[in-house]
């Protein structure tokens, strides 16, 4: 039963009838619970950067296609496919991550998932063929990144007070691309110096070292996946049907543009007239735009409404994509896709903000883990469709139109999303 309002208070500024703020209700936003001191905070977040940047190299997969089509004689298609798997398998294991939650502590946790990308990576290393590479790099390092993503963003944000969580979880988000910019070169370099296999060796040892140290870190922090007893539980998810699609439709639109220029910026560049030098020197300035911006966008999610943060966004991605159709050309092309990119990246970084804005902290790891179901199915959705349109045509106008589209109803999207987080009072 709903509780009545004084009217009295009503009268002197406090909540009306319509007002439904934690503060006009008198409940607490969700999952506000004591914070850590700052020492343990500032340990579980070196815990994420630990194991987040060479997770992230998953994105510099690009740089091994070459080597791998040598060396192991494999088609184009089969590595597309190797990916997209590692994509499938990271959502999923970002989906079991809660489950597991309910067996051990997130040390452990970081250790074992870790383990087991270790496996993955020794596995594809290792590979004759593609089903090993498929069962290694596809399926086992997907998995186990996956499920490491959620329980450090899961132990994180359980102990984030409410004033900067914004800007911590665009941080994290953005140490995937942070990771792939730094591991491009360095692949790249460790490619020419060694070859393939000792590279994916190197990078398993890295991902064992990363991972003992991300757990010690965890376990110094007091890292747990469980909130303390007593802390608000926050709305139910299916209470928050309507806002999870919606913020779900939201990301998915600007991820698939976003997806499309990380994967093919190279190719869009040359396609508009562009050097391979230029095309080249996009490729990386871009992927640097996604980071900021991811980091941006959950610093602006700390201090503007959530829905004007992600509507905001897709404009930014809008008027690149106009422009690109209005005036295309090598230079523009650059401009215009980084601020594609750019708009993905403060929708990245502020839809992390907006989890814990609607749910709390205590779900945040569910509700990551659905949500970001859509990044995989944008992955395969969009990219592949301009691939398909540039063989067809030659060209991406029409992949700059989809986009367009997209972006357009991005913005009427976000733009219906509440502001504050709905909490129900109850006797």
């Amino acid at each position: 039963m709903s509780r009545g309002l004084d009217p009295a208070r009503a009268a002197n500024g406090g909540p009306t009838a319509g007002d439904t703020s934690p503060h006009a209700t008198g409940a607490a936003p969700p999952a506000a619970a004591a914070v850590p001191p700052r020492r343990r905070v500032l340990l579980a977040l070196a815990a994420v950067v630990a194991l987040n940047l060479p997770l992230g190299t998953v994105y510099a997969f690009s740089v091994f296609i070459r080597p791998l089509e040598a060396v192991l004689a494999v088609s184009r298609a089969e590595l597309s496919f190797v990916f997209g798997l590692a994509l499938v398998a990271f959502t999923l294991g970002m989906n079991l991550a809660p489950l597991f939650a309910r067996m051990a502590s997130a040390p452990v946790l970081i250790a074992g998932s870790t383990a087991v990308t270790v496996l993955g990576m020794a596995l594809a290393a290792t590979a004759p063929g593609i089903v090993q590479l498929t069962l290694g790099y596809g399926l086992l390092f997907g998995l186990g990144g996956g499920v490491a993503y959620v329980v450090l963003l899961q132990g994180v944000n359980l102990m984030l007070g409410s004033a900067r969580r914004g800007l911590a979880n665009g941080f994290i988000v953005s140490l995937y691309p942070a990771g792939a910019m730094i591991g491009a070169p360095l692949f790249g370099w460790a490619l020419a110096q060694w070859g393939l296999r000792p590279t994916l060796g190197g990078l398993a040892g890295t991902l064992a070292a990363a991972g003992l140290v991300s757990a010690l870190l965890a376990a110094a922090a007091g890292m747990r996946m469980a909130p303390p007893a007593g802390s608000p539980a926050g709305p139910p998810p299916e209470r928050q049907a309507s806002i999870f699609w919606r913020l779900w439709l939201i990301f998915f639109l600007a991820a698939a543009a976003g997806l499309t220029v990380l994967g093919q910026a190279a190719g869009m560049v040359e396609a508009y007239g562009g050097t391979t030098a230029l095309a080249l020197s996009a490729t990386t300035a871009i992927t640097g735009f996604v980071a900021a911006a991811r980091i941006g966008g959950g610093w602006l999610a700390d201090r503007f409404p959530a829905p004007l943060v992600l509507a905001g966004a897709h404009v930014l991605a809008l008027a690149g994509d106009a422009l690109l159709l209005l005036f295309p050309g090598p230079l523009v092309a650059v401009a215009t896709l980084g601020m594609i990119g750019m708009g993905y990246g403060l929708v990245s970084g502020s839809t992390a903000a907006a989890i814990g804005i609607y749910w709390g902290a205590t779900q945040y790891g569910r509700i990551a883990g659905r949500l970001y179901a859509a990044w995989c199915v944008a992955a395969i959705t969009l990219p592949v469709v301009a691939g398909r349109l540039f063989d067809l045509t030659g060209g991406y106008t029409a992949t700059v139109m989809i986009a367009l589209a997209g972006n357009l109803l991005g913005v009427a999207i976000a733009a219906s999303l509440p502001r504050r987080p709905v909490v129900v009072a109850v006797a």
